[in-house]
């Protein structure tokens, strides 16, 4: 049987990480996973309790393709509560996670062919959907003195450019793109006619200072959002994206054609997990505990060249004292020390190999025992070397 040469994408690196972290679990191993960016809490338990109550009543059957009016409404709520801004429920698409957000954004953007900018080191995904849908991903190489996101000087370079990618909070580095550098980029795109996306999952989850939304500064952007980060709702598979008011219609054909719906049931729960702010509270402040552990105890151990994480929770690191392989180096730490790291090959096709992240997700006990395991393994080795 024959294959598209579009299908052919690299491999989604952390999850094969996963695997083997698992295979090491089913081992009887002990494992702590810092790998994978996955908070370590279950969905809000009113999400859960919604759920059930729905359930118990009714059918969950298919929605309208643009998700429920009720959860739209609500999210409409939450730029006003966030943001201080108006975005009409209409101009918001409820999807199947922000994976199936970004594919509607590419297709509904873009024809075959063309090129979309992205930051490097960025989150894989991008660069592979964007091939399977045969169009051009064009890595942007960040640096630490424009805190690894995209500058208009860089985007400047690249001609027949269609659009620009992104993510503030970002993932690998955990950096924010302020107000200033977020509305030089949007307006910089607009006057060449470049379409702009804002991946804003990470929207909830900040220690320095607040995350900007691109709705603060223009409607005419695409802006992806989800529940799994900061509502705590991974597996459930629910996001949003909100789009120009033009754009809804040609965007809803796509999503009955594609998705037909978001999962009515992760859709409910959704609904009620919006109003659980003191349990959301109370994972942030978990995160904030174990963002300031790994700051503190990451140098002590060896790893002291590290992104300034202003969100997110993630720890990217550069290696490159130390190894110049980072998947055989997550591959020790694993085997050795019991700790589930990704190497920086899944966000930067070009240098990751000197780079790995460290996620900060789960629970501060994880994070400690995790830090204790690795300063172990660290002074093993400079005791050898």
């Amino acid at each position: 049987m024959r294959i598209s040469s579009r299908s052919e994408v690299d491999p989604f690196i952390v999850m094969d990480v996963m695997a083997a972290a698992s295979q090491e679990e089913a081992a009887g191993r002990s494992v702590i996973h810092m790998e994978v960016g996955q908070p370590g809490t279950p969905a809000p338990a009113l999400a859960r309790e919604r759920l059930a109550a729905e359930m118990a009543t009714h059918a969950l059957g298919y929605t309208v393709a643009l998700g429920r009016p009720d959860l739209r409404r609500r999210i409409s709520q939450l730029y006003l509560d966030w943001y201080s801004i108006e975005v009409p429920p209409e101009r918001i698409v409820v999807t199947a996670g922000s994976s199936a957000a970004f594919q509607l954004a590419f297709v509904s953007l873009f024809d075959a062919g063309e090129r979309i900018a992205i930051g490097e080191p960025g989150y894989p995904s991008y660069r592979n959907i964007l091939k399977a849908l045969s169009l051009d991903p064009l890595g942007i190489p960040t640096n630490r003195k424009n805190r690894f996101q995209p500058v208009m000087e860089d985007v400047e370079k690249i001609n027949n450019l269609a659009g620009l990618l992104v993510a503030s909070p970002a993932n690998p580095t955990g950096t924010m793109l302020d107000h200033d550098a977020l509305k030089t980029l949007i307006e910089g795109c607009a006057s060449r006619g470049v379409a702009f996306i804002s991946d804003e999952i990470y929207h909830g989850i900040q220690y320095e200072g607040r995350a900007i939304s691109a709705l603060e500064i223009s409607d005419d952007v695409y802006v992806i959002n989800s529940f799994s980060k900061y509502f705590s709702m991974t597996g459930w598979r629910i996001g949003w994206m909100v789009v120009p008011a033009s754009h809804v219609r040609t965007v809803e054909r796509l999503a009955q054609n594609m998705f037909i719906c978001a999962p009515h049931a992760a859709q409910v729960a959704a609904l009620a997990a919006m109003d659980a702010e003191a349990e959301l509270s109370a994972n942030m402040q978990v995160y904030a505990e174990n963002r300031r552990l790994m700051l503190q105890e990451l140098p002590k151990i060896g790893f002291d060249r590290i992104a300034p994480p202003d969100g997110a929770f993630y720890i990217y690191a550069d290696v490159s004292e130390i190894t110049s392989d980072s998947s055989s180096f997550c591959s020790e730490i694993l085997k050795t020390a019991g700790v589930s790291v990704t190497p920086g090959l899944d966000f930067d096709p070009e240098r990751g190999n000197t780079t790995i992240r460290f996620s900060y997700a789960r629970s501060t006990e994880d994070i400690v025992e995790g830090l204790r395991r690795l300063g172990v393994l660290m002074a093993a080795r400079r005791a050898v070397g």
